[in-house]
């Protein structure tokens, strides 16, 4: 009898070796508007971790990243998705974080590490070809939509335009802002000539203008991509240069569109951040989220034509928006995802 049951211990000790090393976890993620990059990116999280069987996780999309973002850097949520922008700011307590008080935004900040990054947007020109606006000369005088009255966005747009064009706001053009679920209305009801604010190919803004008539998409110049003094915007925190073929924009954009540059590469500034969690998140959690969000990539890049152009999968710094000014870090578990998959982690973003 004691034979008996000394083997049966030896076997159920064996069927526990054998079983997954963890135990899948119940987690909270915020998001923010649901169809957007962000959005699909952590509906995919959610998908692909329960499919794995790592983790259960309560979305909750639609959120703002202004309160959000703090409430990650105290441990109140497990993961959140943000520009890279947004951590920064809480960090200087600056922008919306202005109340928090520069101690507790720093200290918030630094709990704040990286599972995976990709691009939320790219700013651009664009707007009804009927305008007849066909380059970022055209911009004198005219009604240009810059986003909604608070936020980062009017300040990008507005220093973009004058880094292009040298034209100010409020004195060489009309700059126009609104609610941001009114920003595709104010083209279609001519409240704004023109916008330069952030989008995707195509993104539900862009559609929404297409479906109404002919539009025009206008890369940025060349000559000031590249240049020396374009440089510190394209590349602030939170931003990367950003380029493809105009065959794919177009493509992508559809045949209503008219896309326009003066080569066969399409330039814009795109918005870069990715999918943070608490650097207090047990290592293996993190290592076996970011291996889902890796095996998972063409499912991700198929949920939404525009996510192809978004730069899942991509973390050299230049295309993530690390290092440099940005102090944002890969959580080690999601490094550990990265290099075991052969991606070359840099080590200005390794903690």
């Amino acid at each position: 009898m004691l034979r008996t049951l000394r083997m049966a211990a030896i076997a159920a000790a064996a069927t526990l070796t054998a079983a997954p090393a963890m135990a899948q976890v119940n987690l909270v993620a915020h998001a923010a508007g649901a169809g957007t990059a962000g959005g699909l990116a952590a509906t995919g999280l959610v998908e692909f971790a329960a499919e794995a069987g790592v983790a259960n996780i309560q979305l909750k999309d639609g959120q703002t990243g202004a309160k959000y973002i703090p409430a990650l850097g105290e441990g109140k949520i497990d993961i959140a998705g943000a520009p890279h922008h947004v951590p920064f700011l809480l960090g200087r307590a600056a922008g919306p974080f202005g109340s928090i008080g520069k101690e507790k935004g720093a200290e918030m900040a630094a709990k704040i590490q990286l599972l995976y990054p990709y691009t939320f947007s790219v700013f651009y020109m664009y707007g009804f070809s009927s305008t007849g606006i066909s380059s970022w000369d055209d911009l004198k005088g005219k009604k240009v939509l810059q986003g909604p009255p608070k936020g980062s966005m009017p300040r990008n747009s507005q220093a973009l335009v004058q880094l292009t064009t040298g034209l100010k706001a409020g004195e060489d053009y009309e700059s126009v802002t609104v609610s941001m679920n009114q920003l595709a209305n104010a083209l279609i009801d001519g409240t704004a000539d023109v916008a330069v604010i952030p989008g995707t190919f195509p993104g539900p803004r862009e559609s929404q203008v297409g479906a109404a008539g002919a539009a025009t998409a206008i890369s940025l110049p060349k000559s000031m991509f590249e240049s020396e003094s374009a440089s510190k915007l394209l590349n602030n925190v939170g931003a990367a240069p950003f380029t493809a073929p105009v065959a794919e924009i177009q493509a992508a954009l559809g045949s209503n569109w008219t896309v326009i540059s003066e080569d066969d590469t399409f330039r814009g500034m795109s918005m870069v951040g990715g999918d943070y969690v608490n650097v207090d998140m047990d290592e293996e959690v993190a290592y076996q989220l970011t291996k889902a969000h890796i095996d998972n990539l063409d499912a991700l890049m198929a949920k939404a034509p525009f996510m192809a152009a978004l730069n899942f999968g991509k973390i050299d710094a230049s295309v993530a928006g690390l290092c440099g000014k940005n102090p944002m870090v890969f959580h080690r578990g999601a490094v550990r995802a990265w290099e075991e998959a052969g991606y070359d982690v840099p080590d200005c973003a390794k903690p």
